[in-house]
């Protein structure tokens, strides 16, 4: 359980660290000490791993309450003035602080193996800092709010009752193909009112991310971002041989199942409006009728799993962590975040009543059990893993719970979860791929048009896409990268997940194997948080750390052996 407490040695207890002129002093103490020894040095770092992580809370928490409701003009000014008027004073003083960090390091030794992931990290930080790109990044911060803030008030009045995209989606597994044509050109067509808006906020990012990758002296975004996410253990060529072997090994085996999905429907062609419902012409799957039951049973399943993840995902609930249900003026999507001086984790997410749903908040907790194994660590830095590990967690935890859908379902019912778990992962790693690509492509073509953007993008949906029929919706086909939120708030971040999955995927079958040996790995490498390099992360967990072809063939195998064992 985490009724622990972390009391506060450096920071005065009880103050608010969410202004500067509170912050400001104890950033002149960091900056003044003059450590000589390790003992001191190792004081020094715990001091300022304090700090960050009562500011860090103070950012995180307005962040959540904006996003939990984006309506809120009040809150909107709370996250903003955090981002105008603190974030902006903090970046240089951390940048300070790393110099002397690098600089005192040269003087005063620490054990290697223990400092050298910090020590890599600060460097490349201290290498990457510019000046001038700290108003840029506050545009950025701003730019990426008005996406929100957009997103989050598009609704759609449906059958009389004002609904959400996400509550509206729900009827895309309708059996009724009129309802679901019905229902996807509503949800379409409110996205493609907003296009011109959002295709302005994409490219005012755009040239802002440019702007910051030439002030730090990189070519182009791309660079940049593989050295601000510290990149360290692969390169853009090894996700360019991602990509191509996610066309070989699984593009295939999705345009099957789509196939198949058209034969059982018995249509001419598949519309993008038939890829969520039944094939077989079934009811939708009804996981769970509200918050509650969805928390009761996913803690079932984790009783199962281990007593210990169970009693910190009740905790979670019962001190009001979790935030799941849709509703209007409520930012899109899911997402776990730590309030790192309270260590302990905070989930939000849309559920609307579906089987995603399920997925969704296992997938959230197991970021949450992350954030409790590695909360023992003094150092700020080291209670995150990097995001290629920290997905593993989060996927892992789905591949673990799928063995005990039981909770929610019976009979045919559990054997068509299976197959929509199983179907998610292999369009997954497609859509990984079209993301990353076109990632790639465009911050490597900084002066591109929006006519050339767009072309790329039809490119790469024509390469890894599936065999729907968009046939009179072009237009939508060409704007459908709007709804992927990473490509505006989280640049780059998305080649995690298919690293991520491929590390799910054996964890998988190593659990068919020997459950209790794999969840004791995977459970002793979260508690490493990021204090071991990526390989060694990959490794702790009994996984390998490559994403290859040589890789991603068995696993893809092993998913179509136990998608037909559940033929239905």
């Amino acid at each position: 359980m985490s009724s622990r407490e972390y009391k506060r040695q450096f920071v005065k207890p009880g103050m608010e660290l969410s202004t500067w002129p509170v912050i400001g002093p104890y950033c002149d103490q960091l900056q003044t000490a003059s450590p000589s020894t390790p003992a001191q040095l190792n004081e020094w770092l715990l001091d300022w791993s304090e700090l960050s992580a009562c500011v860090d809370e103070a950012g995180t928490d307005r962040y959540v309450k904006m996003t939990c409701q984006t309506d809120s003009e009040e809150r909107k000014q709370a996250y903003i003035d955090f981002v105008e008027t603190v974030e902006p004073k903090c970046k240089p003083v951390w940048h300070a602080l790393n110099e002397q960090y690098v600089r005192t390091r040269e003087q005063v030794p620490l054990p290697e193996e223990r400092f050298a992931v910090f020590d890599r990290s600060v460097s490349s930080r201290v290498k990457l800092f510019r000046e001038e790109n700290v108003k840029l990044q506050v545009d950025e911060a701003k730019l990426e709010q008005q996406y929100q803030e957009a997103i989050g008030a598009m609704t759609v009045t449906y059958e009389g009752k004002e609904q959400t995209l996400q509550q509206l989606s729900t009827h895309l597994e309708k059996t009724d193909r009129a309802v679901r044509e019905e229902v996807w050109r509503l949800i379409t067509d409110r996205r493609m009112k907003d296009g011109d808006r959002l295709d302005q906020i994409f490219d005012d990012l755009f040239a802002l991310r440019h702007r910051i990758a030439q002030n730090a002296d990189k070519p182009n975004f791309m660079d940049y971002a593989f050295k601000s996410k510290e990149r360290f253990d692969y390169t853009p060529a090894d996700c360019v041989a991602f990509h191509e072997a996610v066309e070989k090994a699984c593009v295939p085996l999705m345009r099957a199942e789509q196939t198949r999905r058209k034969e059982l429907l018995g249509v001419d062609t598949l519309r993008p409006w038939d890829l969520a419902v039944d094939p077989k012409g079934r009811s939708p799957l009804t996981p769970f009728a509200d918050a509650t039951e969805l928390v009761d049973k996913c803690g079932r399943i984790f009783d199962r799993l281990d007593p210990e993840l169970a009693d910190q995902f009740r905790e979670m609930a019962q001190r009001g962590w979790l935030d799941l249900e849709s509703r209007k003026g409520k930012a899109p999507g899911g997402y776990q975040s730590t309030y790192h001086e309270e260590r302990r984790p905070f989930i939000f997410m849309n559920a609307v009543g579906l089987q995603r749903d399920v997925r969704t908040l296992i997938h959230e907790a197991g970021h949450a059990f992350h954030a409790f194994a590695s909360r023992d660590e003094p150092l700020i830095n080291y209670r995150s893993a990097p995001m290629e590990f920290a997905e593993v967690a989060s996927m892992g935890m789905e591949m673990f719970a799928y063995e005990y859908f039981d909770e929610f379902y019976e009979g045919e019912d559990l054997v068509r979860a299976k197959r929509q778990q199983l179907e998610g992962i292999v369009s997954l790693f497609p859509w990984v791929a079209t993301i990353d690509a076109f990632q790639h492509w465009m911050y490597t073509h900084p002066e591109h048009t929006r006519d050339e953007r767009r072309a790329a993008w039809l490119s790469l949906l024509d390469r890894f896409g599936g065999v729907e029929d968009w046939t009179g919706i072009e237009g939508a086909r060409e704007r459908s990268w709007h709804r992927q939120l990473h490509l505006f708030e989280v640049p780059f971040y998305y080649i995690e997940y298919g690293i991520a999955q491929l590390g799910a995927l054996q964890l998988w079958q190593n659990a068919k194997r020997n459950r209790g040996e794999t969840l004791e790995q995977y459970r002793h490498a979260l508690s490493l948080g990021g204090s071991r390099p990526l390989p060694e992360l990959f490794e702790a967990a009994g996984i390998r750390f490559d994403f290859s072809t040589a890789t991603l063939k068995p696993l893809m195998d092993a998913v179509q052996a136990e998608l037909e064992s559940l033929a239905e």
